[in-house]
Formats: structure tokens, C-alpha cells, sequence
């Protein structure tokens, strides 16, 4: 399918000071990767934050975790739907106000007295940053032509990986030495740079035959299936996975999903036009972009434990150690979209995910007594692995779509990155827990420790969890030194479990990598071919 684009009126300078600076591809990039930058780099400077939000608002638990939860059921129910709006509406706009909404969010959780108030904007935060994410990938895809379109989508990961290494780093000396407002206080000064940045630069591209209405009943249904979806997910660890609570969400999530299939093909402009799932491409870079994500969040989850609990490092110094790790997605996602350029996807998407599946595996046989040095090179080599996943899967799906697709094909491939990284993170704590469950008590046993209470196993089980050893205060130093060594033997052998199943799922991503293909539908953008 080839689709002509077409412009949105515009008011403005004349053409020909438009050619050199409105609509300019790398200019587009900048404006983009700006706006960008803020969302991601939101995405882990919070989660240093939380302890200071908890102790400062007095929050419980429960709410400390609402405060991640809801960003994250935010965007992932609403990204696909976003994505349709861009298509609708233009790109440039939902892209500027997901810009402007995100920024004032930003601002009024920094000035909120109270933990519902934070909540409540940290799901303002989801659905803007919801809009912006999508339109950033149509808007690459519109502006650069085919040939450049890898190399831009590469440096675009490239930002994605610095502001997610700075994150920890940037959080760690804001809370230390400012204060936990500051951390969200940042993002303004970004919103209004990008902001400005694009109002000036991005040029409204819209495809002659985009969607001109809504298809509100699978908006609905979809938005349902996704919040089931990752609700489970959040919550399995808590509830269990055969608990009747999980099982109900999931079952739910399964049914609205199969409602919105049904629903889709009755409808004549429907939100996603299942069609597109006909291009083996298209569908297996989806696939892809989940298992991907299941392998990669799902076991940084339990390093950033590893590091801080087990190692004893503050979140500051946890992230320069994973520099490496993101260090190398930084280098690498340029290069990897210089390769998908000369040589198609498919052979460093295969690469890719055959040497992220040889850092999970690295990284199984870590030990609480690890060196510096081999956690840089299996974090280095986990780097270099994703950085052409990031970039060929991105290509793959948002290519293989109609170009009055692309912003719902940008919502896909950020949905489906949520989606795997959620299931990663509860699939692989579930294996976590088992692993825990079954060796803590013997290993406790063993090595001479005074018996403990089922009340007080599981407890201390529940801190082993995530590294934490359970010395009960006022210990005497040999004791203290044997319950940690038990904990965090115990945890390392769970850690090793986890990071073997991730590899396991790494290496059918690298399966699947084998059916993915160079974009059939990447049009050259409007302009484009006169600034490059």
C-alpha cells in the first residue's frame, strides 16, 4: 500500500525559510529526541526518588507503589490509542501537547502536599507521555526517507539509552543533595526547550488517506484487554498466579482481546486494522519487540537489587556501574542503524538477540563475590546485543506499516515493549520467589542459624527476595555475616534461575529475528529528499 502525504495548513515563514529550518529531517530528529529524552529519562530518575517521596509524604507501601503502577497503566493502555490519534490529528500536535501535558504534570507533582496528588499527576504523566512516544516515531517516519530512516531511528535509540543511564545518576544527586521535588521540577525546563524547539522545527505531515474517525467501542475494548493485562502482571507477585484475582484479570484480559478482534473486522475504520498483522514482518517484529523486553527488564530488574542489596552500592553508584550496559546501547544504536541500512534487519536483529542471550547467561553465573570487571563485560555485552534490537525491531514494525499507520504502529511497538517488560518483571520474580521458597530454609538450616517461625520464614523470605538479608537488630558481627551470606547466596542462585530463563527467551527471540524483513511501506517524507 502506497500512500501519498499531504500537509496540514500551516501559517508561518514563507517556503522557502521553511526549507531550511521547518520540516529539515535532522533538525525533526533533534526536536524529537529532546521531548524524547525527558520521557525516558523520567522512566528511572523516579524510582530513586520513591524512599524520599514515602518518607516525606508518609505514604505507605501500597502508594509508593501506585506511584510507579499508575504511570505505567497509563501509558500502556493508552499508547495504541494515542498513536491513532496522531494519525488522525497530526503527529506534530499530539506530539507538542504530549510535550506541554507532561511538563506541567511534571511541575504539579513536584508542587503536591500529598501522596494521592502525586499519584494522581504521575497518570497525567502516562497518558501525555503516551501521546508524545508514538508521534516521535511517526513523525521520523514521515520526515526521513527510507534510506536514513534506520540511521535516525538508531540515534533516537541512542537517546533513549543515555537518558535511561542518566537517570539513576541525575535522580541519586538531586534527591542527595536537593530535594525529591527537584527530580520532577527537571523535566520543565526540558518540556519548554522542546517545546519551543518544536514549534519551530516539525513540519505537519498527515497521509491522504488517514483516519477520519474514531473508533470508540475498540478503543474501549482494547483499553480494557491492556489494563487487565498488565494489572495481572503488576499484581501476580502480591496475589499469586493461581490466585482467583489474577486469574479473573487475566481471563478478562483474553476475552477483551477476542471481543476486539471480532469487533475490528466488523468496523469500518477500525483503531487497529488487523491486516496489518498480515505482514509476517510487521508481526513477528512485535513478537520480537515482547520477548525482547521479557529477557531485558525482566532481569535488569533483579541486577539493580544485585548492585544496591547484595553488593551494598547507593543508586548512584549501582548506575555508573551499569554504564557499561547502557554505555554500549549508546555506541551501539548509531552503528546498528548504519548496518540495518547496508544489510537489512534480519542478520544483526539475529546478532542482536544471540548476544543478549550470551550476556543472560553471563550474567547466571554472577556471584555475591563478583568483580567489577566481569559484571562491565556481560553488561557491555548485554549493550551491544540490544542496541540493534531497539533499532531493527523499531524499523521492522513502523516500515512494514502503512504510513497513515505509523503512529499506531509506533503505540504497538512501545505497547509491546510494556507488555514484555511487565511480564518479564512478574514471570521472572514468580521464578525469584519459587527459587527462594524452595532453598532459603535449608540454606538457613545448614548453615547453623537458630530456627526460625513460618511467619517469620516468610517474611524473611519476601526481603530475599530482592537481596535484602534479614539480620534482626543488635545481631552479634558473625552472626550478621552468616545471615547475609546465607540471603544473598540465596538470592544469587534465584538471580541465576531468572537470568537462565532469559536467556532461554533470548534465544527464541533470535528464532523469530529470522522472519523479520526491510519496512515495505517506508515512503520518503515530504521534503525530505531536499534537505538530504
Amino acid at each position: 500500500m502506497t500512500s501519498q502525504i499531504t500537509l496540514a495548513k500551516e501559517t508561518g515563514p514563507d517556503p522557502a525559510a521553511r526549507a531550511g529550518l521547518r520540516g529539515h529531517p535532522w533538525l525533526t530528529l533533534f526536536a524529537v529526541a529532546v521531548g524524547v529524552m525527558m520521557v525516558t529519562l523520567d522512566g528511572t530518575i523516579v524510582a530513586v526518588a520513591n524512599p524520599a517521596i514515602q518518607k516525606d509524604l508518609g505514604a505507605s507501601l501500597a502508594e509508593v507503589q501506585w506511584i510507579t503502577n499508575g504511570y505505567l497503566l497509563a501509558l500502556a493502555v493508552s499508547l495504541i490509542t494515542a498513536g491513532k490519534l496522531g494519525d488522525r490529528f497530526g503527529h506534530r500536535q499530539t506530539f507538542l501537547i504530549g510535550i506541554a501535558g507532561f511538563a506541567l504534570s511534571s511541575a504539579a507533582i513536584g508542587l503536591s502536599t500529598g501522596v494521592g496528588l502525586v499519584i494522581g499527576f504521575r497518570v497525567a504523566q502516562g497518558l501525555f507521555g503516551a501521546l508524545l512516544m508514538p508521534a516521535a516515531l511517526g513523525l521520523l517516519r514521515a520526515t526521513f526517507p527510507a534510506e536514513k530512516l534506520n540511521m535516525a531511528i538508531g540515534i533516537w535509540g541512542m537517546v533513549i539509552g543515555a537518558s535511561t543511564a542518566a537517570g539513576p545518576i541525575v535522580g541519586g544527586l538531586l534527591v542527595e543533595h536537593v530535594s525529591w521535588q527537584s527530580v520532577f521540577f527537571v523535566n520543565v525546563p526540558v518540556g519548554v526547550i522542546a517545546l519551543v524547539l518544536g514549534l519551530v522545527i516539525l513540519l505537519d505531515h498527515r497521509a491522504e488517506n488517514a483516519p477520519r474517525s474514531f473508533d470508540l467501542p475498540g478503543i474501549v475494548l482494547l483499553s480494557a484487554a491492556m489494563f487487565s493485562l498488565i494489572w495481572a502482571l503488576i499484581k501476580a507477585a502480591e496475589w499469586g498466579w493461581g490466585d482467583r484475582k489474577t486469574l479473573l484479570f487475566l481471563g478478562a484480559s483474553v476475552l477483551c482481546f477476542v471481543l476486539f478482534a471480532v469487533w475490528e473486522t466488523r468496523v469500518s475504520e477500525p483503531l487497529i486494522p488487523l491486516g496489518m498483522f498480515r505482514s509476517l514482518p510487521l508481526s513477528a517484529g512485535t513478537v520480537l519487540m515482547v520477548l525482547m523486553a521479557f529477557a531485558f527488564m525482566g532481569g535488569l530488574f533483579f541486577v539493580t537489587f544485585y548492585l544496591q542489596n547484595v553488593h551494598g552500592m547507593s543508586p548512584v553508584d549501582s548506575g555508573l556501574h551499569l554504564l557499561p550496559l547502557t554505555g554500549m546501547m549508546i555506541v551501539g544504536s548509531p552503528l546498528a542503524g548504519a548496518a540495518i541500512t547496508k544489510a537489512g534487519p534480519r542478520i544483526p536483529l539475529v546478532a542482536g538477540m544471540v548476544a543478549t542471550a550470551a550476556a543472560c547467561f553471563g550474567m547466571a553465573r554472577l556471584t555475591p563475590g563478583t568483580g567489577t570487571l566481569t559484571m562491565s563485560l556481560w553488561f557491555a555485552l548485554l549493550g551491544l546485543g540490544l542496541a540493534p534490537v531497539m533499532v531493527g525491531a523499531t524499523e521492522v514494525i513502523v516500515g512494514n506499516a502503512p504510513l497513515e499507520l505509523s503512529g499506531v504502529a509506533g503505540g504497538l511497538q512501545q505497547a509491546a515493549m510494556q507488555v514484555g517488560g511487565s511480564l518479564g518483571t512478574a514471570v521472572l520474580g514468580a521464578v525469584m520467589a519459587a527459587e527462594v521458597g524452595d532453598t532459603f530454609g535449608d540454606n538457613w538450616q545448614g548453615a547453623g542459624l537458630p530456627p526460625l517461625t513460618p511467619e517469620q520464614l516468610e517474611l524473611a523470605e519476601k526481603g530475599v527476595q530482592v537481596g535484602i538479608a534479614p539480620v534482626p537488630p543488635g545481631a552479634p558481627e558473625p552472626v550478621a555475616q552468616t545471615i547475609a551470606g546465607v540471603a544473598h547466596d540465596t538470592f544469587v542462585s534465584g538471580m541465576s534461575t531468572a537470568f537462565t530463563c532469559a536467556a532461554v527467551v533470548a534465544v527464541l527471540a533470535a528464532v523469530v529475528a529470522c522472519f523479520t524483513k526491510r519496512g515495505q511501506n517506508a515512503e520518503v517524507g515530504t521534503g525530505a529528499a531536499a534537505h538530504i
